[in-house]
């Protein structure tokens, strides 16, 4: 991607960026619409150069150009226009929805790259890799969070290889969403990002082998297992590391207490979100030893805490992604099943595609139902393993 250097009067803080924040090879560091922490990451930002891509500068000059003739004719002072930025709403439109197939081409190539860096930790850039991804991630996530959760979840229903970096982006997506529902600050949202695509860090292998694994699990994998929490924070900060909330959040997601979670210190907070995420994901996910869950008892898994009790970490969860997650499959009334394409207005009423017939036929084209029609309400979620059909994501397009 073709990139050109900006200056660093475009990073302000207390004001949301005009424009994605590149580096020198075109890749996301920050997406437009982010604010920055504090100083310290603005001039982490300015040390090693913030870039933009060749389309996105033609619309800041543009935006430019407007802010400064609009403070020429309003008699701003000359330091002020020197010192001018546009805001982030000058410079065009949000971004708009991705295609779906866009979408499933951005998560394949996001997946393999999060795989490398889980699988093989690089010494040198790790503690900015990790970030690069996540800041990916929520780009993808802001154009279109109802095709994120479609591509994941699908993925993690249907398929039992690369579990380890399918878990991680799904799980770090559900933070996202349900870290915007408790109104979380956008530096707070980043530390919860890189936790959760990181959590398992010290077991990625492991873990991918547990998901095609015949037997139980070994005395040696369940120490692996037990400790993975403190050893991936422990090599996170050998690896450079040093926001201690992404640390605190990845040592501590299995030992998180139940309890509100605004009692809790800030990294446990964190942790407690990924505890609660993490529990939704493996729930979605089969294994040889055992089918996935519906999303709805998986949704109910996190919602309720150890006690039984609703768990405010969860709740947000919920709330976030509806009792019928895109992805999911669902019985309607008419005995058909569906398949979830997007979130509606009411939880209990998201676009539902029919893809099996209440014959049990596969439908030759999925077809869109209204929810909301007695004849097609939902009656009830589906389970991965009762749903025979192959479905091509691609195709939903054609709705």
């Amino acid at each position: 991607m073709a990139v050109i250097q900006l200056p660093p009067t475009v990073l302000r803080l207390g004001h949301p960026l005009p424009v994605a924040l590149r580096d020198a090879s075109g890749h996301m560091l920050l997406p437009r619409g982010t604010v920055l922490a504090d100083e310290a990451q603005r001039q982490q930002l300015i040390a090693r150069g913030v870039f933009v891509s060749t389309d996105d500068s033609a619309q800041f000059r543009k935006a430019m150009a407007s802010k400064v003739d609009s403070m020429l004719r309003s008699n701003a002072l000359l330091g002020q226009i020197a010192q001018a930025v546009p805001d982030a709403a000058d410079c065009g439109p949000a971004p708009v929805r991705v295609r779906l197939d866009d979408a499933i081409t951005a998560w394949n190539g996001l997946m393999l790259r999060t795989s490398t860096v889980l699988r093989e930790p690089p010494a040198t850039d790790f503690s900015a890799r990790v970030p690069r991804l996540g800041a990916e991630a929520l780009d993808l996530i802001d154009r279109d969070a109802d095709a994120a959760l479609l591509t994941l979840i699908h993925g993690k229903t249907s398929e039992l290889h690369q579990y380890s970096v399918t878990h991680a982006l799904l799980a770090a997506t559900v933070c996202e969403l349900a870290a915007r529902q408790l109104g979380w600050a956008t530096g707070r949202r980043a530390s919860l990002r890189c936790a959760a695509l990181t959590m398992n860090l010290a077991m990625t292998a492991v873990q991918d082998v547990l998901a095609l694994q015949d037997g139980p699990v070994t005395p040696r994998q369940r120490d692996v297992i037990d400790e993975h929490g403190l050893r991936a924070a422990q090599q996170m900060a050998e690896l450079g590391v040093d926001d201690e909330l992404w640390l605190q959040a990845v040592e501590h997601h299995h030992a998180s207490q139940p309890g509100p979670l605004g009692q809790l210190p800030p990294g446990m907070q964190l942790a407690r979100m990924i505890q609660r995420a993490d529990i939704f994901a493996a729930r979605l996910s089969p294994r040889k030893m055992r089918q996935a869950m519906s999303a709805s008892a998986a949704a109910q898994a996190a919602y309720l805490d150890e006690h039984r009790q609703a768990d405010n970490a969860g709740a947000a969860i919920v709330k976030a992604l509806g009792i019928y997650p895109p992805g999911s499959y669902v019985r309607l009334a008419s005995n058909e099943i569906g398949i979830v394409i997007r979130r509606g207005r009411r939880a209990n009423e998201p676009v539902v595609a029919s893809i099996v017939s209440k014959t049990g036929a596969p439908l030759g084209e999925p077809s869109i139902r209204d929810v909301r029609h007695p004849q097609h309400e939902i009656i009830g979620a589906v389970a991965p393993h009762e749903v025979r059909v192959r479905l091509n994501l691609e195709r939903l397009l054609r709705l």
